[in-house]
């Protein structure tokens, strides 16, 4: 067997076992929070980022949004099994998941309105890479089980550290990532409509 051989089973044997055991993963840097209700102020909006799945347990994605000439900003760290929920302006917003890899989403905002979008685990080289899933409205059928599958997190001071401690990595990543996307002729976007 190759190198490649022997990650590409252990990561599948790895996922099997956690499909099997429905592990939830470490929460680092983030408050467990017991119970949250959201509501939308009328100058606001929210993204609530959840991680159902529970592949790729055992490695943490970080998700920020990128802000034009500075290090991006830290929405939370979304463990399996986790959910964290971001207050944001309304308006359009790109949003970046990182793992092994970056990758990004658009956000085009209203105010008041609640919107979701998945963190979505899938193979990398040395382990997981992440994508970001918009919650189209028509999808919203699914929220419930997804939510019932998610348990709250929220930033903290350690969480803020994280982020400062490992700023100069985040946006390499970014620097690195965000040219391919651009490129994609096709790129996940939160539409307006999506929010409830």
């Amino acid at each position: 067997m190759t190198n490649r051989s022997v990650r590409t089973f252990t990561f599948a044997l790895s996922l099997f076992g956690l499909a099997a055991t429905g592990c939830a993963g470490t929460v680092s840097h983030m408050t467990a929070v017991p119970n949250m209700t959201l509501a939308a102020a009328a100058n606001e909006s929210i993204v609530v980022f959840m991680r159902p799945s529970s592949a790729g347990f055992a490695v943490q994605s970080s998700v920020f949004e990128v802000v034009p000439a500075q290090s991006s900003h830290l929405v939370g760290i979304v463990a399996a099994k986790k959910k964290v929920a971001y207050h944001a302006t309304p308006g359009d917003h790109l949003f970046m998941v990182v793992g092994e890899s970056a990758d990004f989403m658009q956000a085009r905002l209203e105010p008041g309105k609640i919107y979701y979008a998945l963190v979505t685990p899938r193979m990398g080289m040395w382990k997981a890479r992440f994508s970001l899933q918009p919650v189209h409205a028509a999808e919203r059928g699914a929220l419930p089980q997804w939510q019932g599958d998610t348990e709250w997190v929220a930033v903290n001071a350690d969480s803020a550290q994280w982020a400062a401690d490992n700023a100069g990595n985040i946006d390499s990543k970014r620097d690195a990532y965000l040219p391919k996307w651009n490129e994609k002729a096709e790129r996940p976007v939160l539409m307006p409509e999506d929010g409830q």
